[in-house]
């Protein structure tokens, strides 16, 4: 093998375990989209519980199974996915400014779920609620 193969070698494997590597490196992120919310959510919060106190107030919310569950400041129960669309850290609920919002990189979603602002570009998923007596009710 003269230098010149050599070389050419060299620079191939290199090209190759340059591109494995960085192939692990893609993060989920707005670019694909692929953030989404649970799939086949159905389950039921008892209102009198302790674990479940801050839906009733005006304002408060909780997550969990994967999901945010809300009171508005209007006293409507609204249920989306609990992780950002952009790169999946967890949303709190900012109820004097209507809004889900993620700490991280400052995006946020009107409480139907619509972009406020990016980063992120796709809505969340939203999940359906009916209040019977003292259990709430959240499904897709």
């Amino acid at each position: 093998m003269d230098r010149k193969d050599f070389l050419a070698a060299v620079g191939v494997s290199a090209a190759t375990l340059t591109a494995i590597s960085c192939a692990g490196c893609k993060k989920s992120s707005s670019s694909g989209n692929s953030i989404t919310g649970p799939t086949g959510v159905n389950f039921t919060l008892d209102l009198t519980l302790a674990s479940n106190a801050a839906l009733l107030n005006n304002g408060g919310y909780l997550a969990i199974n994967e999901v945010l569950v809300a009171r508005t400041t209007a006293g409507a129960y609204v249920a989306v996915q609990q992780s950002c669309t952009h790169e999946s850290y967890p949303l709190i609920y900012q109820a004097n400014s209507h809004q889900f919002y993620c700490n991280n990189h400052g995006s946020a979603f009107t409480e139907s779920g619509a972009v406020l602002n990016s980063p992120a570009n796709r809505n969340l998923t939203v999940y359906n609620t009916a209040l019977n007596g003292t259990s709430l009710r959240i499904y897709s």
